[in-house]
């Protein structure tokens, strides 16, 4: 069996989008970090500031790891460095086709979406504001799971005309 052409070009564009968009955090962060006058192109006012969401505590292991570890903890990585891995192995190993292949991109697909809805919760009620990138984010973590489910399917629909 070969991957659906559809599911291919749909993967490939929806984990560069999101290999971008993490790699744009990481740089607003990182100058945000250096320089605290430094202004991102996201940052269109008040409330509509990403680099104010980036360089706030839910920004940094989605504001939970430095309960257990220290705020400058190797563990305590931006989220955007969390989403380059993420986009990066479902980019990866949506080249496969085995089973372990589906239950991983599913699972991290679901795990995802989770934190999406987490950090949006933040975004929305503690933070007050509206970040582009993040919500851009989380659309793109919801289109994965869709994608990764239709393949799920796809995968055992296979299994059951082999059997």
């Amino acid at each position: 069996m070969a991957l659906p052409k559809w599911e291919r070009k749909t993967r490939i564009f929806l984990c560069v989008f999101g290999l971008c968009l993490s790699v744009y955090a990481l740089y607003v962060e990182l100058s945000r970090e250096r320089n605290p006058d430094y202004r991102a192109m996201c940052d269109l006012g008040e409330s509509v500031s990403c680099s104010k969401v980036f360089t706030s505590r839910w920004g940094r292991g989605f504001g939970l790891v430095q309960f257990f570890a220290d705020k400058d903890s190797l563990l305590n990585q931006p989220n955007s460095v969390l989403g380059i891995i993420f986009y990066t192995l479902q980019m990866g190993l949506g080249l496969s086709l085995s089973k372990k292949a589906v239950v991983f991109l599913v699972f991290s697909s679901w795990v995802s979406v989770a934190g999406s809805l987490y950090l949006a919760s933040i975004l929305a009620f503690v933070l007050g504001d509206f970040c582009m990138v993040c919500v851009s984010t989380y659309i793109i973590n919801f289109a994965l799971l869709f994608t990764n489910l239709k393949r799920r399917g796809a995968i055992e629909g296979m299994k059951e005309k082999a059997g």
